[in-house]
Parts: C-alpha cells; structure tokens; sequence
C-alpha cells in the first residue's frame, strides 16, 4: 500500500466512483488513488457491501477501521532529538516552553531537527499534558487581561541585592498584544503604575480590565457584589474604562491573560541572564515587540502587533489630556505616638484621633490623611523604610512643650539666669549615661516661682557643694539656704563694710588689747 496517507472523505470518494462502476484505472487516472491502492479499497469495500448503490455510504468511524494507520515519527528527525534527549527531559520537566526549549536547542547547540520532532519527544516523555481553557470572544478595543505571575530571581551585578520579582501582563483581548513587565512586588501603587505604563505603550485604553482577584485590586471577591480596591476604581474613573473581576475560583474566565503569563514566564525568563532589574525590563520591551508582537498566534493565526497597528489601536479610547494621579487608599490606625503606617515609614496625624481609623491617600510625591472627608495632615512621600514624618502641631501639648524645650532652650534660658545656672545646665547636658532635658527643664522652671536672682545662688550653692541635680537645687530654695553666705565660694565675694575693714568708732587696736 501506498506511504501517502489518506483522508476519510477521499475514500468515500473513491467507493462512490466505484458505484459508479469506474474502473481501477479511470480512477487512477484522476490523480485521486493509485492503482495498486484503489485494487486494495475495492476488495474491502466490496467485503462490507458498501459498493452497492441502494446502501449508504459509510460514515468517517466505519472507514477508519479498515483505512486508518498509526502516524509513524520521523526517524530521522527524533534521532535527532533523541541525541539531546537529556536536557530535553530536564528543561521539559521544569515546565519551559517547546517553543523555547527548540529555539535553544538551534541558537545554542546547533540542532538540525524540527520543531514537531521535539513536541513529540516531550508527549512521548507524557510531561506536556493538555489543559482546557475558556475561549472568550471580544470586539476590537473591547476589553484586556490584566494579571501577576511570579517572575525570575534577579542578582544585581553591581549592587549584589537579590530580589524577587514579579511579572505584570496586560494582553488585549482582541489582537493579543501585550505589555509586560517586571516588578519588585505586588503593592497598589505598583499596580497602578503598571496600568499607567501600559496604557501609555498603547496609547490608548481598552473598554474594560478583566481581572483575577488580586488584594491590589479587589478588597473582597464576590460572585455577584465584588469590593473594589478604591484606589483602583479612581483609576478607572480617571482613564474610563470598566473594572471586570473573574468569578472566585474560576480562573478559566481569564484564559488568555493566564496563558500571556504562562507565555512571558516560559517563553522569555527561561535560559537568560539579567544583571539588574532595569536589564531585565529592557530585554522583555525588545521581546515583546520583537518575538512576542511578530509570532503568529495560534488562535488568531495572526502577528498580534500586526493585528493591533492595522485593527484594535484606533479603536481604544484616547488616553486623558490630563494625566490620571496614581494615589493609593488603604484605611489606616492612627497609633498612641500621633502616627500612621504606610509601607513601613510613619506620619503623623492630630493627637484627638488617636485609636481612629483614618483614610491615608498616597501619592507620588505627597501622602494625605483625612477623617470624615476632612483633610487633617499632610507629608511628603517618605520611601526610606523606618523613616519619619512628624508635625509638631499633631502631638499633644506635654509633648509640644518637651520637644520645643530642646537642651539649646534650656541653655539660653540659663544664661539669662547667670552663669553658675549655665554652668549647672551644662554640667547636667555632660552627663553620658542619664538623659537629663527634664530635669534641666525643671530647674530653668523654678525661675518662675522664685526668681532669676535666688535661682542663680542656688545654682552657685549647688556647685560650691558638688551636688548639680534638680533636687539640690529646689531644696536649696525651699529652705532658704541661698541666702547663706558660702566660704571659699569664687563667685561668693562679698566685699564687708568698712566698719569691718577701717579704722571704726569702736574698733580697738591689737596693741591696746590685754590677754589675759
């Protein structure tokens, strides 16, 4: 029998010839069957009488009982394979692409064989098993896909940081072009900006977001009442599309963009190197619009961008005169020290909301707070983790008070006092175990109650006896002892009348005394 193989319908073709009563070589003659073949269907078909003409004819099933034969690999194709059938099953069972794993195979070890001789030693190796999806239908500019795949490792060359990064996709639904592109993690802001940047590759912006359920994007996933993130939906408000989340559980209703990440993570991140982030969004812009945007899809059996540039681009709406704010809501705790967190940098809010839940809008540059739809704090976008942004005004009045009475305060405040109270506050602030601003605060205080001048002989006192604390110095002027003169004092110099020092009424002189 002849190598060609043969569709059932060219059998049929043949067997109604025959009722016909054409003969072997008047059939040959038609270029349908060879003679030596058409001797071989009519013996057949003559033992199943299906050469009477009062019989139907037989049906695909029937005919391929008799007719059908097993297709036979190329053997000179799969020994071809074969050779490389070690790292074949290795990339194979790491889930890579076939597409990938024969472009490799050519660009790297030099192989000869066809792209079908690896798909067949993948099936016969049973690790490429088939998956259903669901195949939705959309009108150009209609709708795309919008998910997160977890991406590849990437060691920065010149930093040495190893990060763990995330692929984001957008794949229209119609032409099945994509953006792409790699991310450090999984926030909202990222979320948003990514949306941004596509839209922008676009230049335009699709009917509706078909989503999954990410946190991001859906605060609560609901077959019927979905809670979207609001963040999200002021991004959609501001570019005027449609948010569309799949039903929970159903990833099916989002088949294209799960294969556009499946795609870009087995068709692009395997076998490539990235020396940092940046290099790596770099190569996955060129494979996007190079591999990516001039295969032929198998679904639409065209170039996606092809198909984008002549059909879907005019047809996506116009990107905003103005471009669209990307600002992050989340409801937030207004904590006992006056501050919120957000993305592990804290702000400050006004101390009467304390153990309140508050609104926290985070922008580019700015982070704003409100409480009742009032705006009550505003602070630059912090990005240093830890770091701090504080209003004195938020904090309560004890707090307002200790932070405007900061050690340079207290020293001014002393030297308009005198200088055995600088002196004392200095000594204080020299202490290197004990924090000692409270008690330096303290004693400038005492000022008020008893005045500069006793103050300052206190604080002489208290020198002259070593003892430079808050304590000394309020029991000094709570017992009156700053009124007692001190001996050896240097700044105690009190010059003595000369009733003790001349010659006074009463004074005797030395010679004139008697001892007795």
């Amino acid at each position: 029998m002849s190598n060609r193989r043969f569709e059932m319908y060219e059998y049929r073709q043949v067997i109604h010839r025959m009722r016909m009563g054409e003969k072997d070589r008047a059939i040959a003659r038609t270029g349908v069957m060879g003679r030596v073949k058409c001797k071989d269907v009519r013996a057949i078909a003559g033992e199943n009488g299906w050469l009477d003409p009062g019989r139907p004819l037989p049906d695909d099933e029937a005919l391929a009982v008799f007719f059908e034969k097993p297709r036979d690999d190329n053997p000179t194709h799969e020994s071809l394979s074969l050779v490389h059938e070690e790292r074949i099953l290795k990339w194979a069972e790491q889930k890579i692409n076939i597409t990938t794993i024969y472009r490799t195979l050519v660009d790297q070890y030099g192989f000869k064989g066809s792209y079908s001789s690896v798909r067949r030693l993948v099936q016969k190796l049973g690790l490429k098993k088939p998956e259903a999806t669901c195949c939705l239908d959309f009108e150009p500019g209609e709708a795309a896909q919008v998910d997160f795949g977890k991406g590849p490792t990437i060691t920065d060359v010149f930093t040495g940081e190893v990060m763990k990064t995330w692929i984001f996709v957008m794949t229209l639904c119609f032409s099945r072009h994509m953006y792409a592109e790699i991310v450090r993690d999984q926030t909202v802001s990222t979320w948003l900006s990514c949306h941004r940047r596509a839209f922008e590759s676009f230049n335009g912006v699709p009917g509706k977001a078909i989503i999954d359920n990410a946190k991001c994007a859906i605060t609560k996933a609901c077959f019927r009442d979905p809670e979207v993130q609001r963040s999200y939906g002021e991004l959609a408000e501001g570019y005027g599309f449609l948010i569309s989340p799949c039903p929970p559980r159903d990833p099916k209703k989002k088949g294209r963009v799960e294969s556009g990440v499946k795609y870009v993570k087995n068709s692009f991140v395997p076998l490539r190197a990235f020396r940092s982030l940046a290099d790596a969004n770099e190569q996955l812009g060129r494979w996007v619009m190079e591999t990516a945007g001039n295969r032929v899809h198998g679904t639409t059996r065209e170039k996606p961008l092809t198909l984008f540039a002549d059909t879907e681009k005019p047809l996506l709406k116009p990107l905003p005169d103005v471009p669209v704010e990307i600002a992050a809501w989340c409801q937030v705790k207004l904590h006992g020290n006056c501050h919120v967190q957000f993305e592990k940098a804290y702000y400050s809010a006004p101390h009467p909301l304390i153990h309140r839940s508050l609104w926290l809008k985070a922008g580019d540059n700015t982070v704003k707070i409100y409480h009742d739809l009032k705006l009550v704090a505003v602070h630059p976008r912090l990005r240093k983790p830890g770091a701090r942004s504080t209003v004195l005004e938020h904090m309560p009045p004890e707090a307002i008070a200790y932070k405007l009475r900061d050690p340079q305060w207290c020293l001014r405040q002393a030297e308009a006092v005198g200088p055995c109270c600088h002196r004392l506050i200095e000594t204080l602030f020299s202490d290197r175990v004990l924090d000692n601003l409270r008690a330096a605060q303290g004693i400038v205080g005492l000022g008020k109650k008893y005045g500069p001048v006793r103050l300052e002989a206190s604080c002489r006192r208290a020198l002259h006896f070593g003892n430079p604390r808050y304590r000394a110095v309020k029991a000094i002027l709570a017992q009156g002892l700053d009124q007692v003169p001190l001996h050896g004092d240097p700044y105690a110099s009190i010059p003595l009348s000369p009733v003790y020092t001349g010659d006074g009424r009463f004074l005797r002189r030395s010679g004139e005394m008697n001892v007795h």
